[in-house]
């Protein structure tokens, strides 16, 4: 008998304020509803000096697709072919997409077609000039069994105190062996043991300012 993908399991969601989605799995909101959009270009584009690198078949890759805020962000400021590729274990329902997005009406204004192809399905498709794959399942089984290898890293699981498996050494050290030579990576947390973990993976590790009241945020680029 043929091997079937097994059936997605969709996150589970509260809704705080009306407005801001937060895991039920893991007690932890999907982003920051004051400046979730400036948060993901200040640590995701930024911490990856981004747009700048950007470059024909550059490949960005992502651990924690959510609401495909981040995804959006590229959206917005790749002007030539690059790819994205996303791991997501728990994939949120298109309503549940569009009613976060609404938050932020510039990353809302270019969502139209993905929501589209998301609501069918499809988690292989092209937005702009952004070709995408999102990954669904636990990223210690998809990840591993990859076969890419990204120029930039989105690490934007949920927080490590409340999801630690995707912070764990040996993830890191799957985002390692999955980052093309002179790679980056760049996350919003600055815990110990992911620093740790990324630095016994063999990268780099640098801590800078977060946004906004967040004081530190940690990037890094992989050793030669």
């Amino acid at each position: 008998m043929p091997n079937q993908t097994p059936p997605e399991i969709q996150a589970v969601l509260d809704w705080r304020n009306g407005d801001l989605p937060v895991s039920t799995r893991f007690d932890d909101p999907y982003f920051s509803l004051a400046n979730g959009l400036a948060e993901t270009r200040h640590v995701f584009l930024d911490g990856n000096d981004l747009p700048v690198r950007l470059h024909p078949g550059f490949h960005i890759a992502e651990l924690g697709f959510g609401t495909g805020l981040n995804l959006l962000a590229v959206v917005l400021v790749a002007e030539v072919p690059i790819r994205f590729t996303s791991f997501e274990a728990y994939p949120m329902a298109a309503p549940d997409i569009r009613r976060a997005l609404a938050a932020f009406p510039e990353a809302a204004a270019v969502a139209g077609p993905f929501l589209d192809v998301w609501a069918q399905g499809q988690r292989v498709f092209q937005l702009g000039h952004v070709a995408v794959e999102v990954v669904v399942g636990d990223a210690r089984d998809t990840l591993p069994a990859w076969g890419g290898r990204a120029d930039a890293w989105f690490l934007d699981g949920f927080s490590p105190a409340k999801n630690p498996e995707l912070w764990s050494p040996d993830l890191m050290a799957q985002v390692a062996r999955h980052t093309a030579p002179g790679g980056t990576f760049a996350t919003y947390t600055a815990a110990g043991f992911v620093r740790r973990g990324l630095q016994a993976a063999g990268f780099g590790v640098e801590r800078r300012k977060g946004h906004g009241t967040k004081r530190h945020m940690t990037t890094g680029s992989l050793h030669p």
